[in-house]
Formats: structure tokens, C-alpha cells, sequence
């Protein structure tokens, strides 16, 4: 299936006895083409050349652009769309550590989910812990419940095993709390409470009330990669992602990410063209107190801009000040802040007067309103946004009112589906009518903002980009859970601009990322299923069979397999990826089926167990998935 001119068997099309430096180097035929780009929405082939879209027509249109050193991809009728971009994904953070985790991303059932855990116990090595950091919800299980205390015990009775819940809990085996050197006299950590039983010691469950940093400062007790292994995690977390079409991605930084160490693997990644996925970056503030001086600090050492088109510093952010951050666990009231402003005020004073822009997360309008305050106090000085991108992140509350302010002070807006995992939690708290414009994405777009997609993955929302795409279209979370009405929702065309164009516009890259047009860089992704016109609910299963990145094949598989680059084996080789992968697609055969299948008898059991009993509604609740219902 290879060979010196074509890479697929391609009929009709003869090298044509042109210049070499005329001809493609990548050409992709036989396809729906959807370029994003509203003067040539459609094609039937592309054409790449040094890294760029050389031209775009039907097969008979640029069949003289193959030469004997073209390599030709036959889509086979397949959907072809620009390469995805997360416009907020803790990318950097999440490489180093991802060989280290096992994901629960996809599984089906919790039966399964203990099961890996179970096998995975019996490979890791003494002193290492087992890690579930986020992508899942109870929701996705057809148990519909989280794991026990007990039953993670019993899993792994030996083996440190510390399992995160959305940003609201913790749960951690009797091995993982003596790990973390918790007893009857560990004081809780503000805002965290390490729950303990009648005895006064802690039992294996952490809550966030409503901080998550007793959550991760606790995860970060455990063993870390050396050097090496963090810089094979990393590019085998980037394959991950270009296993979905992801070809770029905006790193919104994050805790225990500090600059410039825990940026040194992907510096090495990208001087030696080693990266898959294009990362714009952050520079997020670790210590509180320290701030302004972090700022200043590195206002002096870089300055956005400074890198290439793979590795490049985007501004600041998510953070400026700790005091200025709520907290996004739905299972608990919105936080109340303290008087932030002066800091928060001097922060971004020291940004605007360096030329950098920067992004801000803000969960609740409360917290927006009181930051538009200070942007609007600086706006009347000449100050703000003095020529600086700069955007909120999250907004789930923001008011109609703060749209308008966002938009008169040239503000963009990033969402994610958190509610996709999270939903449930802000129904049981707020309520439906709250719910059903959290955020509100449609009017954001109604105004005119430029409007980013993205997932906040790692360690909550799944990084699977589909799952997002679908929570734009549908509404719903991966439990099922109807959230917004219709005039709340978007079309598909819409989704998939806010995970191309959008990302592009929030790092300045617009002219060349985001739209399949003569000029802009070769990142594409030939889908496993049309996004366009596949049921809703296949959406959030769909992958990539081939993407290129800068005309280079990335990932491939199906029929393409073998035409990507070879990544260097997973190591260390306990690696739960190693054994089990990435996220769980589904397809992994009979096994899982008959899981799942066992896990929804038993759930079903069960409920008639409590129905009869008078403790349940003698009816199914309505957020069963629809593939237990028959």
C-alpha cells in the first residue's frame, strides 16, 4: 500500500512530467472537504506543499500537482475538516504525567472501571501509586454511582491508589492515605476537608469545600517521572490527542505548572521538531503573595510572541492573582472573595504596560462584574486593553449585562463542557431554569465575541474533543441529561468553528490556523465518521484516521496505518497506558460489552430492590442511557 509515489491506491491520477518544486508534497483526495472557510466552504481534494494548503479543488483539478515524490492519500469519501483546536486544555501539565494514569475516559461501567483498576494493581511496582485523574463522571457508568472506599480496598489492598472526582472530591485506598502521610493529627487545609470516621482518622475521602487544592496538592505527593520518561509521556499524550483530530491547542497553564521547569520538556520537544500538536502557552502565577513578582519577573525574561508556530508564549493567565479566582465545584455554594481588586488591579497594570494580554478564569458573573470594574477603571485612563488579547475562561453565570461589557472592551470568551460533567450538580443546586443558559454560548455569539471552544482537561473534563462538540450541539451531559433549550444549542457548522477559528482568533493566528484555504498551515483530520451528518449521538465517538500537521501525518490508522511517525515505546512499562491506552472508545471488544451489560442488570436489580421498599420512583430516572434500553 506504499511506495515511491503514492501512499493508497489512487486511480486516474498519473505523475504528471512537471518541477519538482511545483509538485505536492501531501495530496488528499477523494474527500468531503469542509475548509471552515465561507469563500470556498467545500472541496474534493488539498494539496500540500512545505507545510501549507498549496491548493484546494476536485481530484481532476489538481492532478497535475502529483509528482514522483507525492505521497497520495485516497480519504475514500471520508470527512476532512481542519484540525481541531482546544483553546483551553492544560496540555503541558497533563503530558507529564499522562503514561503515569489510568483514564477512565469512556468506560462504560464501573464494574470495568475496577476491574482495570484491579489489573493495573497487579503491575504496579512498589512505591508507585495508581492514579484516576479526571474524565470521568459517575454519570457515564451504568451503575450511575462512584466507586467505594471499600471496593477501591479491595481492588488494590497494597498498591496507593487515589482517585479524582470532578473538582469535588478525592477518594484514596488505605494504602494511598498512609502514602500521603494523613493521620488523626493532619489539620484540614483551607477550603479542603479530609474526612475522618468515628475514630478520628482520615477515611479515604477528601472534599473540596469548595477549593480543589486539597485534591491536587495531595495528588502531587506522588512519584514523579525522571526526564526522560516525562518527555516519552509527553509525546505519547500528544499522539492521544491527534488521535482525535486535535492539531493545536492553548495551554490555559494551572497549578504546580512552574515556568520555565515544568515547560523544559516540550522547549526540548519543539527545538528538536518533535512536537505533533501546536501549543500557544500561558504563564500562570504558583504562589500566592508572589505574584506581582512572578509577573514582573517574567515580563523581563519573554514576551509574547517569542517562539515559532509550534511553541509559542500566548500571555498570562488563567490566573493573575489567587485572590481574584472562585472556585468552579458546583457541589458547593459559590465562593465569597475578599477584597481582591487593588492586586488583581496592579496585575494587570503590569501586563498591559508590557504588552502582554492575558486570559481569566471566572466561573460566576459575580466575579466577572467586579473584574469588568477594574478593566473599565483602567479603559478610562487610555490603559485597557491598550492593543492586548484577552478573554474570560468558563463564565458558565455570565449575565447579559457582562456580555455587553465584554464586548465594548474588545473581550473574547472561552467555554468548555464542564456542565457536561458537572451538570447534574448545577441542576441539583441551581435548578433547570439557571441551567438552561449556563453558559450562554448563543448569546455570547449573538453579540459578536469571539468565542473559543475547549475542554479544561485533564484532570476534570475528558481532553476527547467530541464529547465537547456534542455538549455544544445536544446540550446534554455524557449522562444524558437534557440542559439547554433550543435556542441555547448550535449547529454543527457553528460547534466546529468555535474548535477551529475560535482558538486560532484567541492566539492571533487566524490568517493561517483554523480554515482549509490556499496559504494557511496543512492541519487537517480525516474523520473515522461525518461529523455533518452522523446521528447526534455518534458524535462523541467519532476519531481521527489520519491527521497531518503541518503536511506531516501525525496519526494514522484504519487503512492508513503505518504512514505516521513512530513514537518511541511507552515507558515506564507498568504504564497503565501501556496496557490499557487512552481514552476507552468503546470498541474494546466483547469484554467491556458484557460489563456493561452485567453492571446495568445490577443497577436495574437494584432499584426494583429499593422500589419495592418505597426508597425509589417506580420508574427508571430519565438520564439512563438510551443503549441500556432495549
Amino acid at each position: 500500500m506504499t511506495g515511491p509515489s503514492t501512499s493508497m491506491p489512487v486511480a486516474g491520477l498519473v505523475p504528471a512530467p512537471r518541477r519538482e518544486h511545483a509538485h505536492a508534497d501531501l495530496l488528499v483526495r477523494n474527500a468531503k472537504v469542509f475548509t471552515g472557510d465561507a469563500a470556498r466552504p467545500e472541496a474534493r481534494a488539498v494539496a500540500i506543499r512545505d507545510g501549507r494548503i498549496a491548493a484546494l479543488g476536485d481530484d481532476h483539478d489538481l492532478a497535475h500537482l502529483v509528482g514522483p515524490g507525492t505521497k497520495v492519500v485516497d480519504a475514500l469519501g471520508r470527512r476532512v475538516i481542519p484540525g481541531l483546536n482546544d483553546s483551553h486544555l492544560h496540555v503541558i501539565r497533563g503530558g507529564l504525567n499522562y503514561v503515569l494514569e489510568l483514564r477512565w475516559d469512556g468506560v462504560r461501567s464501573l464494574r470495568h472501571a475496577l476491574a482495570m483498576l484491579r489489573e493495573q494493581a497487579g503491575r504496579t511496582p512498589k512505591g508507585q501509586w495508581i492514579r484516576v485523574v479526571g474524565g470521568w463522571t459517575a454519570e457515564q457508568f451504568a451503575e450511575r454511582r462512584m466507586p467505594t472506599v471499600a471496593e477501591l480496598n479491595a481492588a488494590a489492598p497494597d498498591t496507593p491508589v487515589f482517585v479524582l472526582h470532578l473538582y469535588q472530591s478525592a477518594l484514596m485506598n488505605r494504602a494511598a492515605v498512609k502514602a500521603a502521610g494523613f493521620t488523626r493529627e493532619t489539620s484540614d487545609p483551607r477550603g479542603g476537608q479530609i474526612v475522618r470516621g468515628r475514630d478520628g482518622e482520615p477515611n479515604g475521602v477528601l472534599l473540596a469545600a469548595p477549593s480543589a487544592l486539597v485534591l491536587y496538592s495531595t495528588l502531587a505527593k506522588a512519584p514523579a517521572l525522571d526526564e526522560a520518561d516525562k518527555r516519552t509521556s509527553t509525546r505519547h499524550f500528544l499522539r492521544e490527542l491527534n488521535r482525535f483530530g486535535l492539531t493545536s491547542a492553548v495551554d490555559a497553564a494551572g497549578g504546580f505548572q512552574n515556568f520555565p521547569d515544568n515547560y523544559a520538556t516540550v522547549v526540548d520537544l519543539a527545538r528538536s521538531g518533535e512536537l505533533s500538536l501546536r501549543i500557544a502557552y500561558h504563564l500562570f502565577p504558583q504562589t500566592a503573595g508572589q505574584e506581582l513578582a512572578d509577573l514582573k519577573r517574567w515580563t523581563e525574561m519573554v514576551k509574547p510572541g517569542d517562539g515559532d508556530e509550534w511553541l509559542r508564549l500566548n500571555g498570562a493567565g488563567e490566573n493573575l492573582t489567587w485572590a481574584a479566582a472562585d472556585f468552579e465545584n458546583f457541589s458547593e455554594p459559590r465562593p465569597e472573595l475578599g477584597g481582591y481588586e487593588p492586586e488583581f488591579e496592579q496585575a494587570v497594570r503590569l501586563l498591559l504596560e508590557n504588552g502582554w494580554g492575558f486570559r481569566l478564569h471566572a466561573t460566576y458573573d459575580e466575579t466577572i462584574r467586579r473584574d469588568l470594574a477594574v478593566f473599565e477603571k483602567l479603559a478610562a485612563e487610555g490603559l485597557f486593553p491598550g492593543g492586548n488579547r484577552w478573554l474570560f475562561d468558563h463564565a458558565e453565570t455570565v449575565s447579559a449585562d457582562s456580555l455587553d461589557r465584554i464586548a465594548a472592551l474588545g473581550g473574547a470568551v472561552s467555554v468548555q463542557n464542564r456542565m457536561s460533567f458537572q451538570g447534574t450538580a448545577f441542576l441539583d443546586r441551581y435548578g433547570a431554569e439557571d441551567a438552561a443558559h449556563t453558559p450562554p454560548v448563543r448569546a455570547m455569539l449573538d453579540r459578536g465575541l469571539t468565542v473559543a471552544a475547549g475542554t479544561d482537561a485533564t484532570r476534570v473534563s475528558s481532553y476527547n474533543p467530541w464529547v465537547a462538540l456534542h455538549w455544544l450541539v445536544t446540550g446534554r451531559t455524557v449522562g444524558g441529561t437534557a440542559l439547554y433549550p433550543a435556542a441555547n444549542l448550535l449547529d454543527r457548522a457553528t460547534a466546529l468553528g468555535l474548535y477551529t477559528r475560535g482558538g486560532a482568533q484567541l492566539t492571533g493566528e487566524q490568517e493561517v490556523k483554523g480554515t482549509l484555504r490556499e496559504g494557511s498551515y496543512a492541519d487537517l483530520a480525516i474523520l473515522s465518521d461525518d461529523y455533518l451528518t452522523v446521528p447526534e449521538e455518534v458524535i462523541p465517538g467519532i476519531e481521527s484516521v489520519l491527521t497531518a500537521v503541518g503536511g506531516r501525518i501525525v496519526y494514522a490508522t484504519a487503512e492508513y496505518e503505518g504512514l505516521d511517525e513512530a513514537v518511541p515505546p511507552i515507558s515506564p512499562e507498568w504504564s497503565p497506558v501501556a496496557h490499557f491506552g487512552g481514552y476507552q472508545s468503546g470498541h474494546g471488544g466483547a469484554h467491556q460489552a458484557s460489563l456493561v451489560a452485567e453492571a446495568a442488570a445490577e443497577s436495574e436489580q437494584h432499584r426494583q430492590w429499593r422500589v419495592a421498599r418505597g426508597s425509589a420512583p417506580d420508574t427508571p430516572p430519565p438520564f439512563l442511557d438510551p443503549c441500556f434500553e432495549h
